[in-house]
């Protein structure tokens, strides 16, 4: 199909060095993915970041900023010791990546290159990583983290249109480690690994990862919410993001009785008529509170007010096996051992 031609010519151009990759002086640790849709991408460049941060390393998050309003090429959304836009200017990841992680420099631009010279010219750096970095290889970077999720083996099926991949699942051979989420979801990494090793005829020994909530919060005032008032509650939740699926299981998984769901596409921008259009819904039903994203809560901030409590599950990071592997090669202190098939 065009879009699988015009995607592999484009690799091997990079592949051959025809087309040039920019090198920024500082280290830079990319995330991505091979998939449309979500695999964890911003809880996992939140803890990379915040690993970053807790070695003492000045860390700048570079971000594309899908689907800001703002039409600057370049925006700077923190400075590191404040947050200086809003999701509308950010985007709804970089935003909540420059709450999540206060010591960070978030910023967005599409060409990340001339985004981390424009960073580098106001700040000093040890480290950038790269948001969803895996298809931006006009900037070369010393880690390539590729994510996978082991929930959605059908996405790695065909590409886009026809199905969820954004290159060949052949990609995969170059990066430098593979990170299979959600595997507490599924049957397990096994499958997923497999079929990338036939694709990339390379063994590659995968880092496991799951995404467990770390707590709920109130999105009108970000407080905590305690946990003895939790399991009382009957929630209708919705969300517009990549994997409703996964985040319906992490709210039942809190003792929350889910009694209806409502999905949005993925980056919605919330308007007055869909928040309305929910709070009717839970009327219906009976439910005293919604429950949605952080990523979606970041949104509702535009609202000065919202008709009904709202909560937020916060989601971290936890890594089941490979953890050593994987902050060796966020701090730099080695590289996983990969052998060739």
């Amino acid at each position: 199909m065009p879009y699988g031609w015009v995607t592999q010519c484009r690799n091997r151009l990079y592949d051959r060095g025809w087309l040039p990759q920019r090198r920024l002086p500082c280290r830079v640790v990319s995330i991505g993915n091979l998939t449309v849709g979500g695999t964890g991408k911003t809880p996992v460049t939140i803890a990379v970041t915040e690993a970053l941060l807790a070695a003492g390393h000045r860390v700048a998050v570079l971000s594309r900023g899908y689907r800001r309003r703002s039409r600057v090429t370049r925006v700077l959304v923190s400075d590191g010791q404040k947050i200086l836009v809003g999701p509308d200017e950010a985007g709804d990841e970089p935003f909540l990546i420059a709450q999540r992680c206060p010591g960070a420099i978030v910023a967005v631009g599409a060409d990340r290159y001339q985004l981390g010279r424009w960073v580098l010219a106001q700040h000093r750096l040890d480290c950038v990583v790269l948001d969803d970095g895996f298809q931006h290889r006009a900037l070369a970077r010393d880690v390539d983290l590729l994510l996978v999720d082991a929930s959605d083996q059908s996405g790695l099926q065909a590409l886009v249109p026809a199905g969820r991949l954004r290159e060949p699942l052949s990609s995969a051979a170059r990066a430098t480690a593979l990170l299979v989420t959600r595997v507490d979801l599924s049957v397990g990494a096994q499958p997923i690994v497999s079929m990338i090793q036939h694709a990339t005829g390379k063994i590659v020994q995968p880092i496991l990862i799951r995404f467990t909530p770390r707590g709920i919060i109130d999105v009108s005032n970000g407080s905590d919410v305690r946990l003895e008032l939790v399991a009382r509650e009957r929630v209708v939740v919705f969300s517009g993001i990549g994997n409703a699926g996964a985040f319906r299981t992490s709210v039942l998984s809190q003792g929350l009785t889910v009694v209806d769901e409502v999905i949005f596409p993925d980056h919605h921008a919330y308007s007055t008529s869909d928040i309305d259009c929910v709070r009717a819904r839970a009327a219906r039903v009976g439910a005293s509170v919604l429950v949605t994203t952080e990523k979606d809560a970041v949104k509702l901030q535009r609202f000065p007010s919202l008709p009904m409590r709202v909560w937020a599950v916060r989601l971290e990071t936890q890594v089941l096996d490979g953890e050593e592997r994987l902050k060796q090669l966020i701090l730099g202190e080695g590289r996983m051992a990969r052998g060739d098939g």
